[in-house]
């Protein structure tokens, strides 16, 4: 099995958070794929960040607060 670190980006609202996570790759499975407790974590700080709760997407991830630009 090949692991392969990667970062994914959770976009909700106004907000951004960077979540590190393993890709896993495997010859006889669909690759790659990530591991269940990644898949619940990536879920989790989706879910924080919908409740406003930066303290708990903080732990998780990197987060980041999108400012419109004017033209």
């Amino acid at each position: 099995m090949k692991r392969t670190k990667r970062t994914k980006l959770v976009h909700e609202g106004s907000y951004v958070a960077e979540v590190d996570v393993e890709l896993l790759e495997e010859p006889e499975e669909w690759s790659p794929h990530l591991s269940l407790e990644d898949a619940y974590r990536l879920d989790d700080v989706r879910q924080a960040l919908r409740r406003g709760d930066l303290a708990t997407a903080t732990r998780y991830a990197r987060v980041f607060s999108l400012t419109p630009v004017a033209v």
